[in-house]
C-alpha cells in the first residue's frame, strides 16, 4: 500500500467528514455516516486505507462522544467492514452504488454483532444485549442506505476527478 501525501490528505478529509457526521447525528441512535464513509473508502482506496480510516474516525469521534472499552470493539467492527469493502474493489461494476447499498445494509448488523460480542465479554450476557440491539442495528442499516445514496456519488466524483486521479497516482 502506497500512502502518499495526497492519499493521506484524502483520508484525513474523509475522517473529518466521518467524525463531524457522527457528532452531528448523535441525537439519532445509531444513524451515522461513519460506516458508509469507511465502506466508500475501502471501495475507492483499498482495504488498508479503510482500516486506517476506521481507527482514526472511531478514536477521534470517541474523544468527543466518550471513550470506553467499546472503542476497541468499534475499531474492530469498522475495521472489518472496511477490509471487506476493500475486497469489493476487485469487482468491476459499472454501477457500484446498488451492491454497496446492499453491503452497507448488512454491514450495520455485522457492526452490531461485533459490539454485542464485546459487551458479552465484559458484561457476561449476550442474548439480552443482542436482542435489545436489533432495533438499533436496523436504524443503523436504514441510515447506511440513505447515507450511501447521498455520499457515494459526491465522494466518488471527487475521487474520480482528473485532479484527484493525478494527485492520487491513478
Amino acid at each position: 500500500m502506497s500512502l502518499n501525501v495526497h492519499k493521506l490528505t484524502f483520508l484525513a478529509l474523509l475522517s473529518s467528514l466521518a467524525v463531524i457526521g457522527r457528532i452531528f447525528f448523535q441525537f439519532i441512535p445509531n444513524v451515522q455516516p461513519v460506516s458508509v464513509i469507511i465502506i466508500i473508502a475501502g471501495f475507492l482506496l483499498g482495504p488498508y486505507s479503510a482500516l486506517l480510516l476506521a481507527v482514526v474516525s472511531a478514536y477521534l469521534s470517541n474523544l468527543v462522544l466518550g471513550m470506553g472499552l467499546w472503542t476497541i470493539w468499534q475499531i474492530l467492527a469498522w475495521g472489518l467492514i472496511g477490509l471487506i469493502a476493500g475486497s469489493f474493489k476487485l469487482y468491476k461494476w459499472k454501477k457500484p452504488l446498488f451492491p454497496l447499498m446492499i453491503y452497507s445494509f448488512f454491514a450495520a448488523y455485522i457492526y452490531g454483532l461485533i459490539l454485542d460480542v464485546g459487551t458479552f465479554l465484559y458484561a457476561g450476557k449476550f442474548w439480552p444485549y443482542f436482542l435489545a440491539s436489533l432495533p438499533f442495528s436496523t436504524l443503523h442499516a436504514l441510515g447506511n442506505i440513505v447515507f450511501m445514496i447521498l455520499l457515494f456519488p459526491v465522494i466518488s466524483k471527487l475521487f474520480y476527478s482528473d485532479r484527484a486521479k493525478r494527485l492520487l497516482g491513478k
